[in-house]
């Protein structure tokens, strides 16, 4: 015969840190899920300059919501939105992961340690991830609230800003530590909630997702360079 026990509150912690815990994973996780599914749009959509610069422009229309006037122009106020969503939608994703950051020296020397002893590879891969989380913690916000304040894009604006204002100098380090976080952070989340159990083949995936976002965003960010190169202040809007 088993007998019941009840366990007093204060034998099980604090309840509503644990709900607080559990709270601040669910929004971790889906935070960071619409960040990385964001970026594997966003490069793809900046990737038209690669098929001209009427493509972008078309596209850059649409997406600011061109169907819904008259003349096909977008307006810019929807990328302003647009990015303080996503400025939000950050925030709340390093709040919710700096709870998980060494906070510490001892910490950092035992994460390095279990790294060189362990040799684990996901424990490898969680380190580039917390170390790319940390750069994109200042690189992140700085081209979002750039889009918030100067919201006009298309090829020649965009490109502008590349070249003219050296935002090249932000985007060459910010795209691999992105691309690097994000496509990371897919994998953990597969992993995590069950989408797939085949960590070889995730891993496997998320390193060839990697160099192909790498690569496509570089091939993108050199054909600002060249067009912004070409042009000459002041910078007048492409119209096709």
């Amino acid at each position: 015969m088993l007998t019941k026990y009840r366990i007093g509150e204060k034998w099980l912690g604090y309840p509503q840190s644990h709900r607080w815990s559990a709270i601040a994973d669910v929004l971790q996780s889906s935070s960071g899920l619409i960040l990385g599914l964001f970026l594997l749009a966003h490069l793809h959509f900046e990737s038209t300059i690669l098929l001209g610069k009427e493509a972008f422009y078309r596209l850059a229309n649409v997406l600011e919501g061109g169907w819904f006037t008259s003349s096909g122009h977008g307006s810019s106020l929807v990328t302003q939105t647009f990015s303080m969503f996503m400025l939000l939608v950050l925030v709340v994703h390093a709040v919710t992961a700096l709870r998980r950051f060494p906070a510490q020296m001892r910490q950092w020397q035992a994460l390095r340690n279990h790294n060189i002893l362990i040799n684990h590879q996901d424990s490898r891969l969680w380190f580039w991830q917390m170390i790319t989380g940390f750069m994109m913690f200042f690189l992140v916000p700085m081209h979002l609230v750039t889009m918030i304040t100067n919201p006009e894009i298309g090829p020649h604006l965009s490109a502008e800003r590349v070249w003219h204002d050296n935002y090249w100098l932000v985007y060459i380090v910010l795209l691999p530590a992105v691309v690097i976080h994000a496509m990371l952070g897919l994998y953990r989340l597969a992993l995590k909630w069950g989408v797939s159990f085949r960590r070889e083949g995730l891993r496997t995936l998320a390193k060839v997702l990697i160099g192909y976002l790498i690569v496509l965003g570089l091939c993108s960010l050199t054909a600002y360079l060249v067009i912004g190169r070409g042009l000459t202040t002041p910078v007048t809007p492409f119209i096709p």
